[in-house]
């Protein structure tokens, strides 16, 4: 198993158009796809509270780039982010990384 950790840094003010519409929209599209989602966080105490973290749970590289690669061009997906950023974007910024969990891991 990889985890993907995935930083979404908000255009100013609007984090909560991101939290809705990875509530309302982006995880029911997730399922349909077989997309696992391992956590969602939001900033408490840090350097930057517009940011939104999570973690996807992948079996390897090569089904995350199947599944994703059939997600980013999903005709509802591609409605869904036209409609939620028709009054400007709502991501600034995306950093990603791919986690290997150490032999000592809890989540191994």
């Amino acid at each position: 198993m990889i985890y993907e950790l995935r930083i979404y840094t908000a255009t100013p003010g609007r984090l909560p158009d991101i939290l809705a519409r990875f509530r309302d929209h982006t995880l029911k599209i997730w399922e349909r796809f077989g997309i696992r989602q391992a956590g969602f966080w939001t900033t408490l105490v840090g350097p930057n509270s517009s940011t939104l973290t999570y973690l996807l749970a992948w079996e390897s590289l090569a089904e995350r780039e199947a599944k994703w690669n059939a997600f980013i061009v999903d005709p509802e997906w591609l409605a869904v982010r036209a409609a939620t950023e028709k009054d400007g974007p709502i991501v600034a910024s995306i950093a990603n990384s791919f986690l290997e969990p150490t032999p000592f891991s809890s989540v191994n």
